[in-house]
């Protein structure tokens, strides 16, 4: 595990503006820079990026964050990748925390399963390139598949001679552990020694997706051999086929910034696919697809496109695969290609232009392509239909989103000619055998009346409470040491024994008067992120005086560091607009702190009050409420009256 000495030297020494240089046009933007947006299309720049803040914000999209967040969210790192990423780019020597002997041996073999794997990947690729055999067989392969050397370089493609034990004998002369060899499954064992697993083979190497080797895919290019086409490594430390996707560190980036993904069976699909110009593919390597599969692409996007060949064992592939999408909450569509082609051999004979357009316009929504293709095989049977109607419903009944299912189950009923009553009935009771909440259902409707109707849930309006405490912590983090001037009310009582209020202005630091208003009213922020930035806060304001932005935004978690990015960018994202250019001029908040921090406590004092009126008029209420429940009215008085007494300071904060 690396030490937060390291990740602390990570965070002083990388600047976000550098780092994000190296993949973004940045240009200079008054103390900011700004630039188009990585992740999405756009000609307007909606990027911004602050050298003094060290953040980043994507106003297009939404994401926003520290240098960490960016490596993140561009390169799909996980936080230590991003972490040796930086380390590595600034020369800083990572120190990890002692580990136990079991846990340094297993880190340790699978950094060994790794280094064999990316050897073995060099040295398939020096076979293909410069040995006789690998140019005359794998390379003439490659190129009669249509794949040009740049992209048979960029694939890293290699070549595994027919000797039986070639690449053995040339890994344990570069000094790597037999037991390493087998574990991989580059190297097979028996009675008759050591054998290469893909040896007579073109071999396509599987990356995670930070792009590390972690198994192979192997064809066999003998017209003559009796073994499996193909051949893929076996299990591991470091490879596990059903959470892999082929493609998926070559397309990671596409796939986000177009929020799409198409998915294809083969490599050759991949590739063919990649050298034509579409970039965001990925392919099950042939197996069937898996739930761990689906949730990796789902990191990217929520959008998939199933590719698949025309014929029958395609199309029912496709809808087997179909569901499972469903169940992650993705959107799916299918297209299929004319009997006898595939997303490679498509590839190979259209342009760009065309195979886009066919996509457009030959992808089905889910709905559309599993009822066109089951109603062909009914062939107008009553029964056949009926069966149809109900896999259907089954599809629709896997997806979380209820908005969705009502939608789908009205196309469905419109598509299939069966009444919807019919169709949500049916859908209840699927959803019944699954054990899950259903919604209301009614058998009675009117026409164009919805059948299913969404039970609200409590608390499902915006809590405004919420809102203020986000804007309490965007002072403490833009303010919190700035003195400024606060009108506070004083009660005394006057000869008679009349009370009387008294206005006086006083100065106090900001971070003082909210921590003090706060302690005062014994009150503690609802959300749980705002409650653990208002502590860190509080705690560094007490013990330094003062909050570094660049310091607060070094969160591990990356909800935290969104909602520091949004808060710390909220002053300057006017500046993408230019305003001033325009002669409208936006109102510096720094000029009026002190009427925004008694403002916000006050309004964040009354809505706490309205809660306690509520909670007191409920109690009464009750059919058992006791008599000293109902005394609580006398206390709801009390409170009506504090209320008033705030709006009225409302309206006259200076």
């Amino acid at each position: 595990m690396i030490t937060r000495n390291t990740i602390d030297k990570v965070y002083e020494t990388a600047r976000v503006e550098e780092v994000i240089g190296d993949f973004v046009v940045l240009k200079k933007s008054g103390t900011n820079f700004k630039g188009l947006s990585p992740f999405s299309q756009e000609r307007t720049p909606s990027f911004m990026v602050s050298p003094v803040k060290q953040i980043w914000k994507d106003f297009s999209s939404g994401k926003g964050g520290n240098v960490v967040a960016f490596l993140m969210e561009h390169e799909h790192f996980t936080y230590p990748e991003a972490i040796r990423f930086l380390a590595k780019r600034y020369n800083i020597e990572i120190e990890e925390t002692e580990q136990s002997d079991k846990e340094k041996e297993k880190a340790n073999t699978r950094e060994s399963l790794y280094l064999v794997n990316q050897f073995a990947q060099n040295s398939y690729a020096d076979d293909l390139w410069e040995s006789s055999e690998g140019m005359a067989i794998g390379l003439s392969y490659f190129r009669e598949r249509g794949f040009t050397d740049e992209s048979i370089r960029f694939f890293s493609l290699g070549y595994a001679a027919e000797q039986i034990d070639h690449f053995y004998k040339k890994s344990s002369k570069a000094g790597y552990s037999e037991n390493f060899l087998l574990e991989t499954g580059l190297v097979i064992k028996n009675e008759r020694g050591f054998i290469d697993r893909f040896r007579g083979r073109a071999i396509f190497p599987i990356r995670s997706m930070a792009g590390r080797v972690q198994g192979f895919g192997g064809r066999i290019l003998s017209a003559t051999s009796k073994t499996a086409k193909y051949l893929n490594s076996p299990e591991s430390d470091v490879y596990h086929k059903s959470m892999v996707l082929y493609g998926m560190f070559e397309a990671k980036k596409t796939i986000a910034k177009e929020d799409l993904c198409y998915l294809v069976e083969g490599y050759t699909d991949v590739i063919q696919m990649y050298q034509q110009g579409v970039e965001n593919v990925v392919s099950s390597s042939g197996t069937a697809l898996t739930s761990e599969q689906i949730r990796l692409i789902r990191r990217l996007t929520s959008n998939i496109v199933v590719l698949f060949d025309g014929d029958a064992a395609g199309l029912r592939a496709a809808i087997r695969g179909i569901d499972l999408i469903l169940e992650q909450g993705m959107n799916v569509k299918v297209c299929s290609f004319p009997i006898g082609e595939d997303p490679d051999s498509f590839a190979k004979s259209h342009t760009l232009k065309e195979i886009k357009e066919y996509l457009k316009n030959k992808a089905k929504d889910f709905i559309q392509f599993k009822t066109d293709l089951l109603l062909q095989e009914s062939d107008n049977d009553p029964i056949k239909k009926a069966n149809t109607v109900r896999e259907l419903i089954q599809s629709i009944a896997k997806i979380p989103d209820p908005i969705k299912q009502e939608i789908y189950i009205k196309q469905c009923a419109k598509t299939m000619e069966v009444s919807e009553a019919v169709l949500f009935n049916a859908f209840a009771q699927e959803k019944s055998k699954r054990n899950t909440t259903v919604r209301n259902i009614n058998s009675k409707v009117s026409e164009g009346e919805t059948i299913i109707r969404k039970i609200p849930s409590k608390g499902e309006h915006l809590n405004p409470i919420l809102s203020l405490e986000r804007q309490i912590i965007g002072i403490l983090l833009q303010y919190g040491s700035q003195e400024a001037a606060f009108d506070e009310i004083f009660i005394s009582s006057d000869e008679k024994g009349n009370l009387k209020e008294e206005s006086k202005i006083i100065q106090s630091k900001v971070h003082e008067k909210i921590f003090l208003d706060l302690q005062q009213d014994e009150v503690e922020l609802i959300q749980p992120e705002f409650q653990n930035l208002y502590k860190q806060l509080i705690e560094r304001f007490q013990l330094e005086g003062d909050v570094k932005p660049e310091k607060i935004i070094q969160q591990e978690d990356p909800q935290l560091g969104q909602i520091l990015t949004d808060i710390l960018f909220a002053d300057e994202a006017y500046q993408l607009h230019d305003w001033e250019k325009k002669n409208i001029i936006v109102k510096d908040r720094k000029s009026a702190v002190g009427q925004l921090v008694s403002e916000t406590i006050l309004t964040f004092r009354r809505h706490l009050i309205d809660q306690k009126i509520q909670s007191l008029m409920d109690s009464a209420k009750k059919p058992d409420a006791s008599e000293q429940e109902k005394l609580f009215l006398e206390d709801v008085i009390q409170y009506q009256n504090l209320k008033k007494l705030l709006s009225r300071r409302l309206n006259r904060v200076i």
